[in-house]
């Protein structure tokens, strides 16, 4: 996916190792568009008579609205299917290939969301319309990466336009659940293809640190560097963003396993009068403790805005994929 929307046009999206750094200059492009055509018109109708179908066979609120409201604030309809729930999908045992196939016979785009690793990937295997990865297990969550780095250049003044220049090295640390955690996975990945000079750092408990085979993809790019650390206070030492994650308690096997690491760090006050003046706060949300609601009034707090972005991000990739952009 480049700067050429024609190959963006009926593609799918499984994860941001698809996207070039020119890809994601035009991307960023299209949704600066959408972001001033909702402050000024609340939208307009260029996906008049299409239809987005959202399937979540694990939980969302975000992902689920922000694609919704991307695909009405252009004019289209959506459809909703809970696949756990009183669906064919959740009750009679069809395939998840089979319930794609036949959404694919009533709608132009499809958002999947799915409990196992790779399961996105088999279906657009045998799709024949454009599929959407809203997430795939532990693996990636691609559109959450593309509004997070989205938000780090809205936040932070930079263009990925101007990267001939010397671009000092930003400093992004990633915070809490870092086995788990799809979005740090993706974004992981998309910083070290963005192109941008980053020093990665992963502060987490021993047993959440980041795999290594996102730490490996990353090492392949020279403009990141990587550290791992498990004190909060020197991680966040000179830092231009703190991507703040929750401990995932679905993903353990046990309330054990979860008691031993949950409220491992939190961000508070405190923190974050130690923290650099400059330092932006990240979070895809839902958040259970790691930050202090106390911290939503610092205007170092980002995570409302980083949800905001999310919709102006969903409406670009929809318009682009739908060749409307």
């Amino acid at each position: 996916l480049t700067s050429d929307p024609t190959t963006w046009k009926d593609a799918s999206l499984l994860s941001v190792t698809q996207i070039t750094p020119s890809g994601l200059s035009l991307l960023f492009q299209v949704s600066k568009e959408m972001k001033t055509l909702v402050r000024e018109c609340g939208g307009d109708n260029r996906l008049a008579h299409r239809v987005l179908t959202t399937v979540f066979y694990e939980a969302s609120t975000r992902t689920a609205c922000s694609f919704q409201a991307a695909m009405q604030r252009l004019g289209g309809n959506i459809l909703h299917v809970d696949g756990k729930g009183n669906s064919s999908a959740g009750k009679k045992g069809e395939s998840l290939s089979d319930t794609i196939r036949c959404i694919e016979c009533y709608s132009d785009v499809t958002v999947l969301r799915h409990s196992v690793t790779g399961s996105v990937e088999q279906v657009v295997a045998s799709s024949h319309k454009p599929v959407l990865n809203a997430g795939d297990g532990t693996g990636e969550h691609p559109t959450q990466a593309l509004l997070d780095l989205f938000t780090i250049c809205n936040e932070l003044n930079i263009s990925l336009d101007d990267l001939q220049q010397e671009q000092q090295p930003l400093t992004v640390v990633l915070l809490g659940d870092l086995k788990h955690g799809r979005t740090v996975h993706s974004l992981a990945k998309l910083l070290a293809r963005s192109s941008l000079n980053i020093q990665l750092r992963y502060c987490s408990p021993e047993s959440l640190q980041m795999p290594d085979y996102i730490q490996d993809y990353v090492s392949e790019y020279s403009n990141v560097t990587q550290q791992s650390c498990f004190d909060i206070q020197e991680a966040i030492e000179g830092a231009n963003v703190l991507y703040v994650t929750r401990i995932q308690r679905e993903r353990f096997d046990n309330q054990g396993a979860y008691n031993e690491v949950k409220g491992s760090y939190v961000v508070d006050n405190e923190l974050m009068s130690a923290a650099p003046s400059d330092m932006i706060v990240m979070h895809p949300l839902p958040r259970v403790d790691e930050i202090s609601t106390s911290v939503d009034s610092d205007p170092r707090a980002a995570y409302f805005r980083q949800m905001e972005n999310g919709m102006f991000v969903r409406m670009a990739l929809l318009a682009l994929v739908l060749g409307k952009a």
